[in-house]
Parts: structure tokens; C-alpha cells; sequence
């Protein structure tokens, strides 16, 4: 029995930026668009290596096409320059052949006196720009939304078929970490065949594909609450708002776990309305018998940022999940479970870890752990590396346990032992500590008073 592969984490960007090019390679047969046969005569790679790869990514993902040792160092490898001269001759010059793309650097490299690349490191590069990117640059943005948009007209056919991801400007107002009103955003996963809710996130931050990512992480999981039993590995997944950064790792996780990944543009409502109809049922059910609601302008008192939290996660559990759908005629959560469903799940929760939000900037390991928001955390493994500066993922509603990065790898998930117990909010910190700051300046605002007196 083969052994099971590290995460995606434990390896560089540049690897996997590496196993996506090889992926893009094999991706036209894996879908059923190409012959082994063609990709061998246009790639000039051998059939024996495309096949290994394609074992290598049925049997481990994107992990499995990740080279393990440097023999092949360089392989793709061209000079900045080059690269992106290279992306703006296939995005510039329209049914051309690679081979014309080829000879057009060369003469351009000969120029500048570049390194010219090789036929095949053009050809890796073509591959590895998706093919949105192409018809956009191609045909423009209408024929784009055309083609990519309307893959999610039709119904899903069975549970975890499609998920889609979209956000919205919740129609209330409540207190933020510093006591004052605001308008939160929610960000949401729906199952498209039985209008069940996968996964939520709520925030004051515009909308983003770290919203995205971290609703993702939650959705796939199995919950800690056994009435919210819905989880598992969707086969579609639909979203908007990716960044440049977040996206490439969104992609990454994806791919390794064999979801189709579609990002759509901004502002194009074409196949959200079954998104559309649930953010109108929150605020139809839910949010308008709640202080703080904008159609209430007599509200005197407001729910806090928690507050809101916990009662819309109750909403959703216990009231919305039973239901029944006016278009489907089930209750989400029965329509979920239909047929005795059995979710795909990953094979831990390390697969997920890219997901996770990246702290803007390196911590450093001090002889008692890594401080982080007020607080203490440890593992033995950090032993070694007092001194060194390393990069932690966490998930913001729960920050009891952080991941450690060093050197772009996995090194350990650190515990803080003051709250390892608990379920922490990092919100729940930033408020106390805030109250706490606020009950200060009262109290020294309150000697000079008497001083002055």
C-alpha cells in the first residue's frame, strides 16, 4: 500500500505551482476533451509520463504531481522577463499555434539577449493559463460570461453536486468589536440540489475570496454540532470575488481534491438566484424581528457582532434547515440526506489548511511559544526554532489553535493552553480588550477630575 502523501501545505509554492502547469497538461483527458493521443503529438511529452501522471493525480490529487526530489529543477523555469512575454504573445495573438508563440520569443529573446526558451516550457505556460483568462482576452467579457456562467443554469442532480458562494450587506446593524454600529456582511455557501446551507461567515470586511476560503475550510469539515451535518467535497463549486493571491491557493486546494472551480465576474447575477431567494428568507424570517433591523428605525438598543452570530447560526440550524423549500417541496435537511447520502470527505483536515487565513506579518518563535493577540502558544516542535520568524494560519472564529509555517512548509498546529479548552472568537478578544482600554481611560479620566478638584 502506497504511502499516504503530506498536505498540500508541506510542500513550496513553487511546487505546486509546478504540479498545477502538469496538471493543466492532463486536465483536457481527465475531462474528457482530448486523446492521450493528441496531447502527446501537441506536447511532444510522452505517453508513459502522461499516463504516470494521470495515475499519480487519481490516486493523490495535486500532491501526486508534486516532483519529490530537484532532478527536475528548471524544467519550466524562465526568466521573469521571458514569462511574461510569453503570457502576452498567447493573450495578444489570437489562434495562434504554440509552435508560432515559440518561434516569436525566440526572435524576441535573439533581440534582448535573453535565454530562449524551449518549445515545451512555451507549451506549459499556454497550458497553465486558464482557459477563462484566454476567452476573456480572446473574445471580451460578454463572451465570457456567456460561456462560463452559464455552466449553472441547470439543477444539480443529486446533493454536493454544486455549491455556490456569494455575500451580501445584511439589512441590520450591530455593535462592533469597538461598541459601534455597523453593518455586517455575510458570506455563504449553499448546496444547489437541496438549498441546505454548507457553510457561513460573518464579518464587517467588504467581501473577498479570504471570505471565501474560510467559508470553504468550514463547509467541506464535518461541524462540532451534529445537527448541522452537512459537509463533504463538492464536485462544483461556484464563487465569486477571487484576489489574485487567495485565488492561487483556493485553485491549489481544489484542484488537489478534485473540485471544478468557477469564479464568475462581479455583479453578474446570472445563477444566483437560488442564493438570492435564501438572503431574502434571512431577511424576511429572520432579520427584521431583530433590533437594529433598517426597516425598525425605532430600535433603541442593538444586538452585538456575537450576538447576531449565534442567533443566526440557530436560525439556520433549527429553523431554516426544516422548512420546507417553496421550489424543491423538501426541508433542506432531508433533501440533503436523501437516499441515505454518504458525503466524499478529505482524508484530514491538514488538506484543508491553505484555506486559512495568513497573518500579514511573520511572527517570531520566543522561548515560551508564539505570541499571538494577547496570547501564549506552544507545541514541542518549536523547541528547535526559538529565534526564528515563521507564518501562522488560523480561522478567525476559532483561534484557540494556530497552524506554524516555517520556510513555506508545515512545522505544527500550536496550542494556546489559557483557552484550549474553548471555542475563541477573535472578535470576542479584540471587544474585551477594548472594553478593558475604554474602562481605563474612564478610570483615569475620572483622578484627573478629582485631582483637579
Amino acid at each position: 500500500m502506497e504511502k499516504e502523501l503530506p498536505p498540500l501545505t508541506s510542500y513550496s509554492e513553487d511546487q505546486r505551482q509546478k504540479a498545477k502547469i502538469k496538471y493543466r497538461l492532463i486536465a483536457p483527458y481527465l475531462n474528457h476533451e482530448k486523446s492521450l493521443k493528441t496531447i502527446v503529438e501537441e506536447s511532444g511529452i510522452s505517453k508513459r509520463t502522461l499516463q504516470y501522471w494521470i495515475n499519480k493525480y487519481h490516486q493523490s490529487g495535486l500532491k501526486g504531481l508534486i516532483r519529490k526530489n530537484r532532478t527536475d529543477s528548471g524544467s519550466f523555469k524562465v526568466e521573469d522577463a521571458v514569462l511574461e512575454e510569453i503570457k502576452k504573445l498567447i493573450l495578444n495573438c489570437k489562434g495562434n499555434s504554440v509552435t508560432s508563440i515559440h518561434r516569436k520569443i525566440c526572435e524576441i529573446c535573439k533581440e534582448k539577449n535573453w535565454i530562449q526558451p524551449s518549445y515545451y516550457q512555451v507549451y506549459a505556460i499556454s497550458k497553465s493559463l486558464s482557459p477563462g483568462l484566454k476567452k476573456l482576452a480572446y473574445e471580451g467579457k460578454k463572451e465570457y460570461q456567456n460561456h462560463f456562467d452559464l455552466i449553472h443554469r441547470r439543477e444539480a442532480n443529486y446533493p454536493n453536486e454544486i455549491w455556490q458562494a456569494d455575500h451580501t450587506l445584511l439589512d441590520i446593524v450591530v455593535l462592533n468589536e469597538k461598541g459601534k454600529p455597523e453593518r455586517p456582511w455575510l458570506t455563504i455557501i449553499l448546496d444547489d440540489y437541496s438549498r441546505a446551507v454548507a457553510g457561513y461567515f460573518l464579518t464587517f470586511q467588504a467581501p473577498s475570496a479570504i471570505q471565501t476560503s474560510l467559508v470553504l475550510h468550514q463547509a467541506i469539515w464535518k461541524k462540532s454540532n451534529p445537527d448541522w451535518p452537512i459537509c463533504g467535497i463538492p464536485e462544483k463549486f461556484y464563487t465569486d470575488h477571487g484576489s489574485d493571491f487567495t485565488s492561487n491557493h483556493l485553485e491549489q486546494v481544489t484542484i488537489d481534491l478534485k473540485i471544478n472551480l468557477i469564479f464568475s465576474t462581479v455583479g453578474v447575477p446570472r445563477g444566483r438566484g437560488k442564493i438570492e431567494r435564501f438572503f431574502l428568507t434571512v431577511n424576511q424570517l429572520f432579520l427584521q424581528d431583530l433590533p437594529g433591523y433598517l426597516g425598525n428605525p425605532n430600535s433603541t438598543s442593538l444586538l452585538t457582532f456575537k450576538e447576531l452570530d449565534e442567533k443566526l447560526a440557530n436560525f439556520i440550524i433549527y429553523n431554516y434547515h426544516h422548512r420546507v423549500h417553496g421550489t424543491t417541496k423538501k426541508e433542506p435537511i432531508l433533501a440533503w440526506n436523501d437516499s441515505g447520502f454518504l458525503p466524499n470527505m478529505p482524508d484530514n483536515l491538514e488538506s484543508l489548511d491553505l484555506l486559512l487565513l495568513n497573518v500579514a506579518k511573520p511572527r517570531k518563535v520566543h522561548s515560551d511559544g508564539i505570541h499571538f493577540q494577547g496570547l501564549r502558544y506552544t507545541n514541542t516542535n518549536l523547541a528547535a526554532y526559538v529565534g526564528e520568524t515563521v507564518i501562522i494560519r488560523y480561522d478567525p472564529r476559532d483561534i484557540a489553535e494556530v497552524r506554524v509555517f516555517y520556510q513555506d512548509k508545515y512545522l505544527c498546529t500550536a496550542i494556546s493552553p489559557e483557552i484550549s479548552d474553548y471555542t475563541v472568537d477573535l472578535k470576542d478578544i479584540v471587544s474585551a480588550r477594548n472594553k478593558i482600554r475604554n474602562e481605563l481611560k474612564k478610570q483615569l479620566s475620572s483622578r484627573k477630575m478629582f485631582m483637579a478638584s
